[in-house]
């Protein structure tokens, strides 16, 4: 919920939602007492939302969002792919197309790269074609997933896809809007609310717990004999 929060502002940021459910637990039972020494725990799960944000005009031409389920290719200092939703890119020093953090925005061929002493507009279909001026610099690799659930949430807004089943393929139902960004789908008022649910229901929890601590060690006391 905390990372909701900070996150609220990035562009293309997607939800993190907690689960909770009944998980049944207890004391090793016997043979003929099945049912014996068993209790309810609650189990919390984690999850990525990866509905679409809404979409923010700019007018800046090296702003870019997508309109599907598709994902930015990104080329981490490392040599690594990640994959993000912000579309806030720059030109480093060598005119490469970058993201805020540095890393280099591929295309289908490898990095993008644009002459700096060119001065015609940068253009960007809907395809993801890349353009300065009347030249054709090449595609946006845009990247979909058979199973988005498997993409591991990294830093800075990136998304990994070291499981296997996570099926990284061409996005073929995704366009790209030229000087817009997406907003992030999480909302600062709910995920301040979640954060401060979270909190009641932990400190909740843990009432009950020392609840439960109190009542065993008087048990114990009195079965003793040590009890004031």
């Amino acid at each position: 919920m905390a990372d909701n929060l900070a996150t609220a502002s990035v562009p293309g940021a997607r939800q993190q939602e907690i689960s909770f459910s009944a998980v049944q637990a207890g004391l090793a039972s016997s043979a003929d007492s099945a049912s014996a020494g068993r209790y309810v725990v609650p189990f919390a799960g984690a999850s990525t939302n990866f509905k679409q944000g809404e979409l923010q005009a700019t007018g800046t031409n090296l702003d870019m969002a997508l309109e599907g389920s598709g994902f930015f290719t990104v080329q981490m200092a490392d040599g690594s792919k990640a994959y993000t939703r912000d579309g806030q890119f720059n030109l480093n020093s060598k005119g490469q197309l970058s993201t805020k953090q540095g890393n280099l925005v591929m295309g289908d061929s490898g990095p993008i790269s644009f002459d700096l002493s060119n001065k015609a507009p940068i253009t960007v279909s809907a395809d993801g074609q890349v353009s300065q001026g009347s030249e054709i610099k090449g595609k946006l690799a845009i990247t979909d997933f058979g199973n988005q659930k498997a993409l591991t949430v990294s830093d800075g807004g990136y998304f990994r896809a070291d499981a296997v089943t996570a099926q990284p393929k061409p996005a073929t139902s995704t366009n790209v809007r030229q000087g817009f960004v997406e907003a992030s789908n999480t909302s600062p008022s709910l995920a301040m609310a979640s954060l401060l649910s979270s909190m009641r229901m932990f400190e909740s929890n843990q009432k009950v717990m020392q609840m439960q601590s109190d009542r065993m060690s008087s048990t114990i006391s009195s079965l003793s004999g040590t009890a004031s």
